[in-house]
């Protein structure tokens, strides 16, 4: 199985790359994230350490059972070789209705196939008013002509 782009990524496949991840997540489906990764991929998601598939999809699962009306960016930052680093900010509430915005940077490795054989995220979370929420599109993908983190002063 290849998931195109393949490395040695230009500056348009790595912000490809990005796109296709951020949608993937926005879906906020586990099953369909999973199959971006090795079989048996390494992550370091903020203190938590995950390998494999099946453990991806678990703890995306968690995720959005917790995180809800979640909405993401990603926005390509660097890239070489097989590698991609991307800085994100989501936003999402609790059940408590209150907003947070998380903001992160990715660090990704692939496989020749172009699936990520390593994920390092580091995010910090802030609490926000819901006034004060910039991802209002519908759940799902996120429009082509809503602005990205740049443009919205993230």
């Amino acid at each position: 199985m290849s998931r195109p782009p393949l490395p040695p990524f230009s500056f348009d496949d790595a912000v490809q790359k990005a796109r296709l991840a951020e949608d993937a997540w926005n879906s906020r489906d586990p099953e369909r994230v999973s199959l971006a990764y090795t079989i048996d991929s390494h992550w370091r998601n903020r203190a938590e350490f995950i390998t494999g598939r099946e453990a991806i999809v678990a703890f995306l699962t968690r995720k959005w059972h917790r995180e809800l009306d979640y909405r993401l960016i990603k926005e390509v930052w660097a890239h070489a070789d097989a590698r991609i680093a991307v800085r994100f900010v989501y936003e999402w509430r609790d059940d408590s209705d209150q907003w947070y915005r998380s903001h992160g940077n990715e660090n990704w490795q692939f496989d020749a196939a172009g699936l990520m054989s390593h994920r390092h995220a580091s995010i910090n979370d802030v609490r926000i008013a819901a006034g004060e929420r910039k991802f209002h599109w519908p759940l799902g993908r996120r429009p082509d002509e809503h602005p990205g983190l740049s443009a919205l002063g993230l």
